[in-house]
C-alpha cells in the first residue's frame, strides 16, 4: 500500500490549508502571475456567480413570503387577489427599511449600481466602495422583495464589484489588474443572472471596461463561464423565454418595419431614462422644499408604488410574467400600450425615490411591450406579408434595453441567449442598431454614463475627458523651494491678477485657465482658513500669503500625455 494512503482526512485538511496559505503568501508578496491571475479570475467568477444566485433566490423566497405567492414568476396573478391595504403597505414598509439602511450605510442616501462600477473601472483603479456597496445590495434586495419596480441585475453587478474590489485590495492589485478583476466579476454576475456566458463576457468589456483588450479577454471569459456553470447547476440549461412560433422574417417587405421599430424603441428608451432623471430631480426639490428626512424618501416612493399596484399589480418586481405575456402575444394592443406607460412611471418613481434596483429588467419588459404594440399594428396593416407579431416583441425587447444600457453588442447576444433562437437575429440586430444610434444622441450615450455626467464625471467622452480629473495640481506643481520653480515675485504678480490654482484642483480646472491666460505657469496657493488675520487683506494678498509653488503648463501637458499613453497601451495590449 502506498504511503499516501495512510494519510487521514484531518491530515489532508491540514495539508490543504497549508497549501492555500502558501498560495495566499505568493499572491500577497509577489503579485499575480499569468496563471495565478487566471486562478483568481476563476475564484472571483465562482464567488460572483454564487452572489448572483443567492441574491436571486433570496428575493424569490422573501417575495413569496411577503406576497404569499407560490411562484413569484407569476407574482401579479397572486397580487391582484390580495387586499388593497396589503398592496399599499408592503412597499411602504419596505421603502422605510430601505431608507434607514441607506441612511446608515451611505453618506448621501444614494444606491450604488452599474454607473458606480463604470466609475470604479475608469477612475478608481477598478475599485468600488465596499461599505456603500453592501448597503446598496441590502437596499436593492429589500426593494425588489417588497414591490419595487426595478431589476436585480444592476445590484448584482455592483455586488460583484464589491467582491473584486475586496480581492484587489487584499492582493494590492495595480490599476490594470484591478480593472481586469472587476471585469471578471461583472462578467460572472451577468452570466449567472441570464444564463448567458457570451453576453456576460461582452457586457463586461463593452459597458464596464469599455475596451476589448486581448489581455482582459481570457480571464473575463473564464469568470463568465464559471458564473454560468453556477446558474446551470441550480436552474439547468434552459432559456428564460421561448418564441412559440417560428421566427420567420419576410425579408424584403418586413425589414423596413424593424428599422422603424428601432427608432420607436430608441425614443421609448429616452423617455424611460429622462423620466427617471426627472423623477430624481423632482424628488430632490420636494425633499429640500419640505425638509423631508432622506431616510423617509424611499417610504414615500413605496407608498406611491403601492397605490399604483392596487390597480396595476404588473409593476411589482422585475415583471417576468408580463414580459412573458408580451413575448407570447398574450396582451392586446391597449394593454401593451397602457402597461408600458404605467411601468415607465413605476420605474421612475422607484429610482427617483432612491429605492434600489437596476434598469435592465424594466427595459426588457418595456421593450417587449413596445415591440408587441408595434407588431400588432404592423402585422395588421400588411398581414399577408408579415411574420408573427411576437417577433417584434423580441426585437423591441433588445432594442430598448440596448439603448438604455448603451450596449448594442452584448444586449443583442443576451436576447439570443435568453431565447435560444438565433433565427430572430436579423430583426434584433436591425432594431438594436437604430435604437442605440438614436438614443445615444439624445442622452450621454447611455443611462449609466448620463448618471455619471450628472455627477460631473465625464466618462462618456472617453479617457481624454476623465483622465484630467485624476491628475491633481498639488501632485504636479513645482514647490516654492524647487530650483526649477517660479520666482515668488512673478507668482505674486499673477496672484494679484486672480490667476492662481488650489492644490486640490485637477487638470480639468487648470488647463482651461492656461488656455485663457496664455502664461507658462500658474501659482498654487493654499486655502486661507476662515477667520484668519489675513481676511482683512485683499483676496490676492491672502492667496500670496499661502503660496505653495507653481504648476507649469508643460508639466501639466506631459502628465496628461503620459496618462493617455498608459490608457492607450492598456486598451490595446
Amino acid at each position: 500500500m502506498a504511503p499516501n494512503s495512510q494519510i487521514g482526512p484531518k491530515a489532508l485538511a491540514l495539508q490543504g490549508l497549508a497549501w492555500l496559505r502558501d498560495i495566499w503568501r505568493i499572491l500577497l508578496h509577489r503579485g499575480p502571475s499569468q496563471f495565478q491571475f487566471w486562478l483568481i479570475a476563476l475564484l472571483i467568477g465562482i464567488a460572483a456567480g454564487f452572489a448572483a444566485l443567492f441574491f436571486r433566490k433570496g428575493i424569490t423566497a422573501l417575495q413569496g413570503w411577503v406576497y404569499g405567492a407560490e411562484d413569484v414568476d407569476y407574482l401579479h396573478s397572486f397580487a391582484q387577489d390580495l387586499p388593497w391595504y396589503l398592496l399599499l403597505a408592503i412597499p411602504t414598509v419596505g421603502g422605510l427599511i430601505v431608507g434607514l439602511i441607506l441612511h446608515y450605510f451611505t453618506p448621501d442616501g444614494r444606491v450604488r449600481s452599474v454607473a458606480d462600477v463604470i466609475e470604479g473601472a475608469a477612475m478608481r483603479n477598478g475599485r468600488v466602495e465596499l461599505r456603500e456597496g453592501l448597503g446598496s445590495a441590502m437596499a436593492s434586495f429589500l426593494t425588489l422583495s417588497t414591490g419595487g419596480s426595478t431589476g436585480r441585475e444592476g445590484p448584482v453587478v455592483h455586488l460583484a464589484g464589491v467582491i473584486s474590489s475586496w480581492v484587489s485590495d487584499r492582493i494590492k492589485a495595480d490599476g490594470i489588474t484591478g480593472r481586469d478583476l472587476l471585469g471578471c466579476a461583472v462578467a460572472a454576475a451577468v452570466s449567472a443572472s441570464f444564463n448567458a456566458p457570451i453576453a456576460g463576457a461582452l457586457f463586461a468589456l463593452e459597458v464596464v471596461l469599455r475596451h476589448f483588450a486581448v489581455h482582459a479577454f481570457a480571464p473575463i471569459v473564464i469568470a463568465a463561464v464559471a458564473g454560468t456553470v453556477i446558474n446551470r447547476l441550480e436552474y439547468g440549461d434552459v432559456t428564460e423565454f421561448t418564441l412559440n412560433t417560428p421566427g420567420a422574417l419576410q425579408f424584403y417587405v418586413e425589414l423596413p418595419a424593424f428599422l422603424v421599430l428601432g427608432l420607436v424603441c430608441g425614443l421609448v428608451a429616452v423617455i424611460l431614462m429622462r423620466s427617471i432623471f426627472w423623477a430624481d430631480n423632482l424628488g430632490n426639490e420636494v425633499q429640500s422644499a419640505l425638509s423631508i428626512p432622506r431616510w423617509l424618501r424611499p417610504a414615500i416612493s413605496g407608498a406611491m408604488l403601492g397605490g399604483i399596484a392596487i390597480w396595476f399589480p404588473h409593476i411589482i418586481g422585475v415583471g417576468y410574467e408580463t414580459t412573458v405575456l408580451a413575448l407570447t402575444g398574450g396582451l392586446v394592443l391597449s394593454q401593451a400600450i397602457l402597461f408600458t406607460m404605467v411601468k415607465t412611471a413605476a420605474v421612475a418613481i422607484t429610482m427617483g425615490g432612491r429605492m434600489g434596483g437596476g434598469v435592465f429588467s424594466p427595459s426588457l419588459m418595456i421593450g417587449a411591450m413596445t415591440g408587441l404594440a408595434f407588431g400588432l399594428i404592423a402585422t395588421s396593416i400588411l398581414p399577408e406579408v408579415s411574420g408573427t407579431h411576437t417577433l417584434y416583441a423580441f426585437a423591441g425587447m433588445g432594442a430598448v434595453a440596448a439603448a438604455v444600457l448603451g450596449a448594442p453588442i452584448s444586449t443583442t447576444l443576451i436576447v439570443f441567449e435568453l431565447t435560444g433562437d438565433w433565427q430572430i437575429g436579423l430583426a434584433v440586430m436591425v432594431a438594436v442598431s437604430l435604437s442605440t444610434a438614436l438614443a445615444s444622441r439624445l442622452v450621454d450615450r447611455s443611462f449609466f454614463l448620463t448618471q455619471l455626467e450628472k455627477r460631473n464625471l465625464h466618462c462618456a467622452a472617453g479617457p481624454q475627458a476623465y483622465l484630467m480629473a485624476l491628475l491633481s495640481v498639488g501632485g504636479l506643481m513645482r514647490p516654492i523651494n524647487d530650483p526649477r520653480g517660479a520666482a515668488q515675485d512673478e507668482c505674486k504678480a499673477l496672484i494679484e491678477q486672480g490667476l492662481y490654482l488650489r492644490p486640490e484642483q485637477s487638470l480639468e480646472a487648470a488647463l482651461p485657465v492656461f488656455d485663457r491666460a496664455d502664461v507658462p505657469f500658474l501659482p498654487v496657493v493654499a486655502q486661507v482658513p476662515q477667520g484668519s488675520p489675513a481676511v482683512s487683506q485683499g483676496a490676492g494678498e491672502q492667496a500670496a500669503d499661502g503660496l505653495l509653488g507653481a504648476l507649469y503648463h508643460v508639466d501639466a501637458l506631459k502628465a496628461y500625455n503620459r496618462a493617455l499613453v498608459a490608457t492607450a497601451a492598456e486598451e490595446h495590449s
